[in-house]
């Protein structure tokens, strides 16, 4: 979370935790509440097994749904530019270089952070490093095998 607790998300990022919120609490949560009372009149609760596991089941999706409505009651959407934008901002693609391979990143809040999906955090090493930066800037990134060196050559 960022300095001003507030979440920083993209309009796809909101839509998908309010989508998962949706889930939880209209389709997953009420099937759980049944089979934890299913559970319940099955006998003996401190030798009932499912109902113990429906339990722990429940105090778990309750925490993340309490987690979700929190999250979204504080998020800021990160403004989509018109146009393309002159330098590295939330929300926008960057193509940068580092040695022989391009790579392309979304610069992301960190509720959206994916980097296996190639977004990742202004808050990251990598995303503090290019936040402002133009095509053809440099910038340099302590990582864990010393200092990378990344060149910008595309925003989007």
């Amino acid at each position: 979370m960022n300095s001003n607790n507030k979440n920083l998300l993209t309009k796809e990022g909101k839509e998908k935790l309010e989508n998962e919120l949706r889930i939880l609490t209209e389709e997953k949560r009420p099937k759980l509440v049944e089979r934890l009372a299913l559970a319940r009149n099955a006998g003996d609760l401190s030798e009932n097994n499912d109902y113990a596991t429906a339990k722990e089941e429940l105090e778990f999706m309750d925490s993340r749904i309490e987690s979700l409505e929190a999250t979204l009651a504080s998020t800021v959407l990160i403004d989509s530019q018109k146009g393309k934008p002159s330098s590295v901002c939330l929300g926008c693609s960057v193509t940068i270089k580092n040695g022989q391979a391009d790579q392309k990143y979304c610069i992301v809040g960190e509720w959206e952070a994916d980097p296996i999906n190639k977004k990742i955090s202004q808050t990251s090493p990598l995303g503090q490093a290019l936040l402002g930066k133009k095509i053809g800037e440099e910038v340099e990134v302590d990582a864990p095998v010393g200092k990378v060196t990344y060149k910008v050559l595309a925003i989007d």
